[in-house]
């Protein structure tokens, strides 16, 4: 028996065969090795702060890169309009509330993109300080606060600007406005 548990033995255990011959010991996996750290790379270019953004550009320079007809960018820009608060304003859809409608033809300071995006980042207030005037009349209770604080990125106000603009039900030809010193102060 004890050689029957011997011979048992010297098969389980080759290595303590001296009469075999060794084969290298297996060796464990390295350890996975972590990348060198990269800095992250940089934000794309439409994500300042709406207030940043502002002061970067030029008047008239500023223009959405989205369009109202992009179904994924106007969904986005709804929930953003409504995660803001913008419908505790102007409606759930725009269509007004103790602030202007934002669907109809009547563009208060201009509806091009440009005084659209300064209008909702500065305000009202600071907007007629830097030289814009009403050019159009509505209803209104309150001045419009400067969001531009609140409103994370460039990018998100572009997307809820492009929700607002695929709700517009006014004129076609007035969608998209003009910039306040196109049009004729007695609009």
């Amino acid at each position: 028996m004890r050689a029957l548990l011997g011979c048992i033995f010297l098969l389980a255990f080759p290595a303590l065969n001296a009469d075999e011959p060794q084969a290298p010991p297996a060796q464990l996996p390295a350890p996975p090795q972590s990348p060198p750290a990269q800095p992250p790379p940089p934000a794309p270019a439409n994500t300042l702060k709406p207030a940043d953004r502002v002061e970067a550009t030029p008047k008239g320079q500023l223009k959405n890169p989205y369009t109202d007809d992009n179904a994924a960018i106007v969904e986005a820009g709804h929930k953003l309009y409504m995660r803001y608060g913008c419908n505790g304003c102007h409606g759930g859809n725009g269509g007004g509330g103790i602030c202007p409608p934002l669907i109809n033809d009547a563009w208060v300071y201009g509806g091009d993109d440009d005084t659209l995006f300064r209008l909702v980042t500065l305000g009202s207030d600071v907007l007629q300080s830097k030289g814009y005037s009403r050019i159009a009349q509505e209803n209104v209770v309150a001045p419009m606060p400067p969001m531009g604080l609140i409103v994370a990125t460039d990018d998100e106000l572009w997307r809820i600007l492009a929700f607002v603009r695929s709700n517009f039900h006014g004129a076609p030809e007035n969608k998209f406005g003009q910039p306040p010193e196109a049009v004729s102060p007695t609009r």
